[in-house]
């Protein structure tokens, strides 16, 4: 009896790996699906559709629906067959089917935002508009599972990689960018969708070459082949691990600075919203603290503190929003009334005797008119609310707010200060879209005519 081989040879692996596979009748599937059709054209529009929806819904579940579909798949993966065959007939049917595509896809996303009355960058639509190295990474990956799955019919395989890949939201982002006229939305999300496409494609092309196909070609042929995948790889990775960096390090920034803040403002006192503006010189940082002891001039000392950490110079905004004793709140008395307690912590946050607060025990309703704090905005009255709320579960708690300047860059909060003012808003300027999407959060909104940036203002009543 002869012993097997324990190990393969180079071609002799080459040889079973290409076992099975029908050349001709995969060419000529991947040809097919490539193609422009009715079918095609049908999916690619109900692809967009469902795509913007689920980015304006901010719905993963949506999303992930268009992804299913992934028309574009055919002609991307036509273009990579079509690049290891050195098939330049078939790499311009791919693409003039994959350019229309593109063009419906964007046009479609744009048509439905501008009638649309949601028109603010949501979560969903954030997270497509700035691709890094692992965006290649996983597009490669999938690029490679796809041809796989191509090769050895199993297609079930196909819906992960559109999955993994998501080459529709992307480009419903760009229509997005494109209706809203935000340049780095648009371009951020194509650079997204090229990223993938050509990952996919030459994935594709290299797995193809491995399992047999473009045998006949010359090694000429070969080399440019070769170099034209490793060039455009590195083409697209260098700028992609730039951008991965940058996220790394504003992720590094952020921390540090609220850990800088953490040590300023130990317990009790809460770190509450803190932005970081890292692209400008010198870096800016706006910060948020809940405190029961404000202090002053601390700003200067921190600036140091967090220019020494980010190796950068640092310009600080801080508000010290005074907390009085809901932190630490006293033990309830045996003899107090219910409701008692929670009337002491909005008196104190908002500035106003205990007994202009309004407590409803049967409802288990609280409410106080708060007075102006100094430097708070409509937002910090918004986060006091939330958090006398969180210490008293079972109670409404309604903080109304100064009729300070609403914010054009903030609908939510102007929405909730509206109902809370009962008031309606003028808004002027560019604001159409903003004044939809007040609307569509249930506040009344007086459009009046002007240019220029969008502005906002309470509709007081007449007396």
């Amino acid at each position: 009896m002869t012993a097997e081989p324990l190990s393969l040879s180079p071609r002799q692996w080459l040889v079973q790996l290409r076992r099975g596979i029908d050349h001709a009748e995969i060419l000529a599937g991947v040809e097919e699906d490539a193609r422009w059709t009715g079918r095609y054209l049908f999916m690619v529009v109900i692809a967009a559709g469902i795509a913007m929806l689920g980015l304006l819904l901010s719905s993963p579940a949506v999303v992930i629906g268009a992804m299913l579909l992934s028309p574009l798949m055919g002609p991307i993966v036509g273009l990579g067959f079509g690049l290891a065959v050195w098939d330049l007939v078939a790499m311009r049917r791919a693409l003039v089917a994959l350019a229309l595509g593109v063009a419906v896809a964007v046009g479609f996303a744009a048509l439905l935002v501008i009638f649309s009355p949601l028109q603010t960058v949501t979560d969903e639509i954030a997270a497509r508009t700035r691709p890094n190295l692992f965006d290649l990474l996983v597009a490669l990956l999938s690029g490679l599972a796809g041809t796989f799955a191509t090769l050895r019919s199993r297609q079930g395989a196909i819906v992960g990689v559109a999955i993994a890949t998501a080459v529709m939201p992307p480009l419903a982002t760009v229509g997005f960018g494109i209706a809203t006229a935000n340049a780095d939305v648009a371009g951020g999300a194509a650079f997204l969708f090229f990223t993938n496409l050509m990952a996919i494609a030459l994935a594709c092309a290299a797995m193809a070459r491995l399992y047999g196909f473009g045998a006949s070609l010359s090694p000429r042929q070969g080399a440019v082949q070769g170099a034209l995948i490793l060039i455009t790889l590195v083409a697209l990775a260098v700028p992609l691990g730039l951008a991965l960096r940058q996220i790394g390090w504003e992720s590094l920034a952020q921390r540090r600075v609220r850990e800088t803040l953490m040590a300023e403002f130990p317990r009790p006192s809460r770190l509450g919203e803190v932005e970081l503006v890292l692209d400008i010189s010198p870096i800016s940082v706006n910060a948020l603290v809940f405190t029961a002891r404000p202090r002053r001039g601390v700003e200067s000392a921190l600036e140091a503190r967090l220019s020494g950490a980010l190796g950068r110079e640092v310009t600080l905004t801080l508000e010290q929003v005074p907390l009085g004793g809901i932190e630490t709140p006293a033990e309830p008395r045996p003899t107090a009334r219910p409701g008692a307690e929670l009337a002491q912590r909005l008196a104190l946050v908002a500035g106003v005797p205990a007994e202009s607060i309004l407590v409803d025990r049967e409802a288990k309703l609280a409410r106080v008119v708060a007075a102006s704090l100094p430097g708070a905005g409509l937002s910090s009255f918004r986060t006091l609310e939330r958090r006398v709320a969180a210490t008293a579960p079972g109670w409404r708690v309604l903080l109304v707010p100064p009729p300070l300047p609403p914010d054009p860059t903030d609908p939510e909060t102007v929405a909730w200060a509206a109902e809370r003012l009962d008031l309606a808003v003028v808004a002027s300027g560019d604001a159409d879209a903003l004044a939809a999407t007040l609307t569509a959060r249930g506040v009344q909104v007086d459009r009046q005519p002007g240019r220029g940036p969008a502005r906002l203002a309470w509709a007081m009543p007449a007396v």
